[in-house]
């Protein structure tokens, strides 16, 4: 419990995010999602561990950011969900979902499918990967849904659009595309397409050419492509 009392009750995020997003922490309803997500932690298996619920933010700082990617909620199988949306952790078989994001990016770019599914080397590179809920009890999809986690990722999204802008946002399925309503399309890209799940990968994700349009644009604002 104390790592777990320590990233909670301090919230010990990094920095420049911590001081992007100061004011959502003193508002009822974080107290109030910290103490649900307390009691969580204290009494159940929840994912990712404790001291990787704000692991995408710690990996990728307020001002890198380049590329949002927004997911829904953790993986919640036992040994998947480290805190990035879509990835897992080395030696962890590809989800669906990721198998087809990575054959995309094989379609798209010629890159050949990589061994890891662990996304920490785009978060590294400016990808903020981001799920609307963050924590999940294991075995549970959108159990900790409804309970304050949207509202914050909400203001995650508003701090980026109102501080930044020349990002690319990729939305993939009408959740994200939702989620993302605040962005202003005229000093960011939006891109749009269906869920990579396999229920709709080949209604339009499979050939939507993100990856590589997510670059171009880097490359016209003078930022480093990402290595995808």
């Amino acid at each position: 419990m104390g790592q777990f009392e320590i990233i909670i009750m301090d919230v010990k995020i990094e920095q420049s995010w911590k001081e992007a997003l100061q004011n959502e922490f003193e508002k009822d309803y974080f107290v109030n999602l910290t103490a649900f997500v307390r009691s969580e932690y204290t009494s159940k298996l929840v994912f990712p561990e404790a001291k990787n619920i704000f692991a995408a933010f710690d990996s990728c700082p307020f001002d890198k950011v380049k590329v949002v990617i927004i997911g829904q909620d953790p993986y919640h199988n036992v040994g998947q969900a480290h805190g990035l949306c879509f990835s897992v952790n080395d030696g962890i078989d590809f989800p669906p979902s990721l198998l087809n994001i990575f054959k995309e990016i094989e379609r798209d770019l010629q890159l050949p499918m990589p061994k890891s599914g662990s996304l920490i080397r785009w978060a590294e590179q400016g990808v903020l990967l981001l799920n609307a809920t963050l924590t999940v009890e294991a075995h549970k999809a959108g159990s900790h849904q409804g309970k304050g986690w949207e509202v914050f990722t909400d203001a995650v999204i508003r701090a980026l659009n109102e501080k930044r802008e020349g990002i690319a946002y990729m939305l993939w399925g009408n959740f994200a595309q939702q989620k993302a309503s605040v962005v202003d399309a005229t000093r960011n890209l939006i891109l749009k397409s269906v869920h990579p799940s396999p229920l709709s990968a080949y209604r339009g994700f499979i050939g939507c050419g993100h990856f590589s349009a997510a670059n171009n644009y880097l490359r016209m604002n003078n930022k480093q492509e990402i290595n995808w």
